[in-house]
């Protein structure tokens, strides 16, 4: 009888609770049914009216316009930040005695500014483009143009990762409990600091040494680079490293700090012009004349050669033969070796045609001992 009453009771407990939150649930709805139709109308009429805006401004502007350019690089963003910003207002000309109010005007804050954040962050990377294309890589403006753009893709970075860390506090703000923690972190910041800057000391060395490349430009986007060993071009630099690509087209990934500490070769850091070499060990026997004349001819006949400089040296003897220089200039990196391949491949030919004998030969003398 006891364990009946109890169960009697347990149920009927269960029917209260659930019928106090149905009511509870229904007062909600009650309240929150015009102040929430407002809000979503007031969003949805917002979002139309700047899609249709958005369109017209399209529409009447240029592609490569520098506002259009903002624009599309932050569209989204922006349409984000006025529906909520349309949300906030419906929001504040409600009641304020409506539950749950404040942790909807919260949460609807802290959306706020995250979108805020993301659409400062996609108009400053938009500058590099800008940029670019008010700074285009004219006939004979490329070095120029290739500065600038190297610059801002580093200046840019690290703005983009400054507005990051402003737009995370201010989202951390809103919540009540960070706030009442600002005067601790504020008295252990310097303890703080210190371990976490020694703690990303790697990443913070290459961020310096990021902006140090930017002002000094030591080496621009596809500026031609010889690193450990390989002939490259820089493809992209970003805020810690910078992506190299090999003539092979497989990919160098070199740490920025690595260019402040350690030497390397920039191979059109004022001009693109190179002189090339080429090296042949012939006969004491062979004529150089005919060798000259062979390579002014090899020279004339190519387009790779930029007629500013030839010359033929003999730079080296040994006990069994001599080594001819042929020195030649090229319009950039790539024509230099096209062409140095070119010219060795038609003096080796030239030699085996015409004076066979006087190539490379070991000379012995037999002796009698008898």
């Amino acid at each position: 009888m006891a364990v009946s009453l109890r169960i009697s009771f347990q149920v009927r407990y269960q029917w209260a609770q659930g019928g106090l939150l149905l009511e509870v649930f229904e007062l909600g709805f009650n309240v929150w049914l015009w102040p929430g139709l407002s809000a979503i109308l007031a969003v949805v009429v917002t979002f139309v009216i700047y899609r249709l805006a958005l369109a017209l401004v399209r529409h009447f502007s240029e592609s490569r316009a520098v506002p259009r350019l903002f624009l599309d690089a932050a569209a989204r963003a922006l349409g984000v930040v006025v529906c909520l910003l349309a949300l906030t207002g419906a929001l504040n000309a409600a009641p304020d005695d409506l539950p749950w109010m404040a942790g909807i005007q919260q949460f609807t804050t802290l959306l706020l500014i995250l979108a805020l954040t993301w659409a400062a962050v996609r108009l400053t990377s938009s500058i590099g483009d800008v940029i670019v294309v008010l700074n285009p890589a004219l006939e004979g403006q490329w070095k120029r143009a290739r500065k600038v753009e190297t610059q801002t893709r580093f200046l840019v970075r690290a703005l983009n990762i400054l507005i990051v860390i402003i737009g995370l506090g201010a989202a951390l703000m809103t919540f009540e409990s960070v706030q009442h923690m600002g005067a601790s972190l504020l008295a252990s910041a310097g303890v703080g600091g210190l371990i976490l800057g020694f703690a990303a000391r790697p990443v913070l060395s290459n961020l310096l040494a990021g902006m140090q490349i930017a002002l000094t430009q030591p080496f621009r986007i596809d500026d031609v680079l010889y690193v450990q060993g390989e002939w490259c071009w820089v493809e992209e630099v970003t805020a810690t490293y910078v992506v190299l690509r090999v003539w092979d087209l497989r990919r160098l990934v070199v740490p920025l700090q690595w260019f402040i500490e350690n030497p390397f070769q920039n191979w059109s850091r004022n001009s693109s012009d190179l002189l090339g070499t080429v090296f042949v060990w012939v006969d004491y026997t062979m004529p150089v004349e005919p060798l000259r004349q062979e390579f002014n001819r090899l020279l004339g006949k190519s387009d790779l050669w930029d007629g500013k400089l030839a010359t033929v040296q003999v730079t080296d003897t040994s006990d069994q033969a001599m080594q001819v220089r042929f020195l030649m200039s090229a319009s950039s990196s790539s024509n230099n070796w096209d062409l140095r391949c070119a010219v060795r491949e038609g003096l080796v030919t030239f030699i085996q045609e015409h004076y066979p004998a006087q190539l490379p030969r070991l000379r012995a003398r037999l002796v009698d001992e008898n």
